[in-house]
């Protein structure tokens, strides 16, 4: 059995190891520190270059000029951020695009690319703790793609007929404007998209002003009052029905759907409120200002979920009822475990596609679906082969960070840990996490602690291989449950 590589005991001392050190290190006022780079990545293994170092950034303003499908148009990214270090430069993520001018704080700034990397070196060093402003010019090129070998497959700019969807995860933010493309890096968003006047634009958050731009055109302005990650923001351009409504729990609902699907997919849609108040039984109030669906005429296989407006291709909600209310759930809990919660590490991706396939997976079984035991039984007879192929649950590496072990083989976690602590207080670690880290980012650690606090009992040692094992622990309560060799 391998132990993982942050165990809660480690983490503990290496806090009180860092506390000790700060405490007879010498003081340097920030006036005194010599500039120096912003690191190119926050250091995640699996996405070095994930994320910059040096700076926070504290607001996004972005800025399309949308044209047409597939026509390049301009755009700027105002950049709001307070240096965390001395700077002499620093970077963002930003892939392809053609550059233009970059100004911090209304001075030209010296650039150059490196890879997917733009290095920024401002007219004068950045003391530490001053606030600065970045504006980067460019023209956007809503063409670029990349795909994976895993369950995302294609992500990036997603076109439809009359426009684009964004399919940003896991790190093709920076395809859409220059960032700090992290999923524990949030930031509070402004977005103004003008397009034609028969154009709906769609973005995360509240539409607060819509008006005329030019002839012709209208300014369409979106602010997030939560902030977003990179990899979950959504820039829609297209004809679209919206869609107004209110859940019972007064959550302000917001669908977009392309004109000829709206009747097609009514039935499903409007189930919406339902799924509201039975997730909202389970993991506390809804986190954010708003919910809907954008469902896009895509070739999509997967759905994705961007924070407050879930992307579901049409095929979705086209199909039968139960695979319909499986994506539906499936993202909309996301809200709460990936969303609101925000994984901390890449490795920590089991803590959102495992919450909500296993929540999926419940409210399948509920509701007309396969039966929940049935299918734990089937994931773990296949555990040790996911775990040989994908790595265990919290161990994966990036090539097959979204293979089914994040998904099956991750919900089969939760499905074992609630078989060994009881119905009850599973449920109360779960409304736990998702109200002690609401607006946070968190990680495997942080679970196993908090699990452990609830249930009055230390989980580690039966969560340690379960996360971390080279082979898959016995079932609780299931002793004959057996795994295929792998």
């Amino acid at each position: 059995m391998r132990r993982p590589p942050h165990p809660v005991g480690s983490l503990v001392a290496l806090a009180t190891a860092l506390t000790l050190t700060a405490a007879v290190a010498p003081v340097a006022h920030a006036e005194d520190a010599r500039p120096t780079p912003g690191a190119a990545g926050i250091g995640d293994p699996l996405f070095p270059l994930s994320g910059n170092g040096g700076y926070r950034a504290d607001h996004y303003t972005l800025a399309f000029d949308w044209q047409a499908p597939g026509a390049a148009f301009p755009a700027v990214t105002t950049i709001e951020a307070t240096a965390t270090q001395a700077l002499s430069r620093f970077d963002l993520d930003f892939a392809g695009n053609t550059l233009g001018r970059v100004t911090v704080d209304g001075r030209p700034a010296e650039t150059r690319r490196d890879g997917d990397e733009l290095v920024i070196t401002p007219a004068r060093p950045l003391r530490k703790g001053r606030s600065f402003t970045v504006r980067v010019e460019y023209t956007a090129d809503p063409t670029q793609q990349r795909h994976r070998d895993d369950a995302i497959e294609t992500f990036g700019w997603i076109p439809t007929p009359d426009g684009t969807v964004i399919y940003p995860q896991p790190d093709g933010a920076k395809m859409i404007f220059p960032s700090n493309d992290h999923p524990s890096l949030r930031t509070r968003t402004t977005v103004e998209i003008t397009a034609a006047d028969d154009l709906t634009a769609l973005s995360n958050g509240t539409l607060v002003d819509k008006r005329p731009a030019a002839p012709g055109r209208t300014r369409w302005t979106y602010d997030s009052r939560q902030p977003v990650a990179g990899q979950l923001f959504q820039l829609a351009v297209g004809k679209y029905t919206l869609i107004d409504g209110e859940a019972a729990d007064g959550t302000r609902l917001r669908d977009a759907i392309p004109p000829d699907l709206v009747d097609r997919v009514e039935q499903y849609r409007s189930l919406t409120p339902r799924h509201l108040a039975w997730v909202t039984d389970r993991l506390g109030p809804y986190p954010f200002d708003g919910y809907g669906l954008l469902v896009a005429h895509t070739d999509l296989g997967v759905a994705l979920e961007t924070q407050g407006l879930s992307l579901l291709p049409k095929a979705d909600l086209l199909g039968d009822k139960v695979n319909a209310e499986r994506n539906m759930v499936h993202e909309l809990v996301h809200q709460w475990t990936g969303d609101s919660v925000a994984i901390e590490r890449w490795s920590d991706l089991w803590l959102s596609e495992g919450h909500a396939r296993y929540y999926e997976r419940v409210y399948s079984e509920e509701n007309g679906g396969a039966n929940l035991e049935a299918l734990m039984r089937e994931a773990y007879r296949q555990h040790d082969i996911w775990r040989r192929d994908a790595g265990a649950p919290a161990e994966p590496t990036e090539p097959n960070l979204f293979k089914r072990m994040r998904y099956d083989g991750s919900a089969l976690v939760f499905y074992a840990l609630r078989t060994e602590v009881g119905a009850d207080t599973f449920a109360r670690i779960e409304r736990a996490w998702t109200t002690r880290f609401r607006g946070r980012a968190a990680g495997t650690a942080d679970y196993v602690k908090l699990a452990s606090q609830v249930a009055h009992r230390d989980l580690a040692p039966f969560l340690t291989p379960w996360l971390y094992g080279a082979k898959t622990p016995p079932m609780p309560g299931h002793p004959d449950w057996t795994v295929d060799p792998a």
